[in-house]
């Protein structure tokens, strides 16, 4: 039976859940009820129930949920079971802090290798990640098959270096070039990151803080 489709809102609480659960696990909590999680992050029982409900019964009615076989449930569902390999394209400042603070091996993916054009960078070893030259890109993936690219690399080469990971045979991309990114290509997905959404969305909230305070009050 073909599974139903589950909505992007769901798969995106899923990390939510994740840090939840290990928070909840490093205080010692072995089980949970849905109105305690809710409340613990603004949900509804009934949101976190259906939520969970998309991909199994995980909990049992009057019970609650063992919070550490539900974190493994959730960490399989997002793959960190699979032991995807990562590289790194672009060395720079984003690339260089991504290899040093990130902490790749903890979300469950392997670092395998960054590449970047700069005589300075070829060569080196970064916390373990040997930095290789742009240009042998598509032969070393011929040779080490890749799930997942992280794209650092200056926007103008943006769109050039993406098409030449797909050809490469990346199955998705994790874009921080700062525009926006569409493949032709159905097979690679494309996570385009955008911090200015972020601190956007912060100066909003902010905003309306602000208004309410000044406004008066009837």
């Amino acid at each position: 039976m073909k599974k139903e489709r589950i909505s992007n809102n769901v798969i995106r609480r899923l990390p939510m859940y994740l840090r939840k659960l290990d928070d909840l696990i490093a205080h010692g909590v072995d089980r949970i009820s849905s109105n305690e999680l809710g409340k613990q992050m603004g949900f509804t029982p009934s949101q976190i129930r259906q939520d969970f409900s998309c991909f199994g019964e995980f909990g049992q009615q009057g019970y609650g949920y063992r919070v550490t076989e539900l974190r493994e449930q959730v960490a399989r569902i997002l793959g960190m079971k699979q032991g995807f390999t990562v590289i790194i394209v672009g060395v720079g400042n984003m690339g260089h802090a991504l290899i040093k603070n990130f902490g790749f091996d903890a979300q469950g993916f392997k670092l395998t290798a960054a590449f970047d054009s700069s005589p300075d960078l070829i060569g080196k070893v970064i916390d373990g990640v040997p930095i290789y030259d742009s240009e042998t890109l598509n032969a070393w993936c011929k040779e080490n098959p890749t799930d997942i690219a992280v794209l650092t690399v200056p926007s103008v080469i943006a769109r050039d270096m993406a098409k030449t990971l797909a050809d490469c045979g990346v199955k998705g991309i994790w874009n921080f070039t700062n525009i926006e990114l569409e493949l032709d290509r159905p097979e690679v997905r494309v996570e385009n990151i955008h911090f200015s959404d972020s601190l956007l969305y912060l100066g909003y909230i902010i905003n309306e803080s602000e208004n309410e305070k000044n406004s008066p009050t009837h």
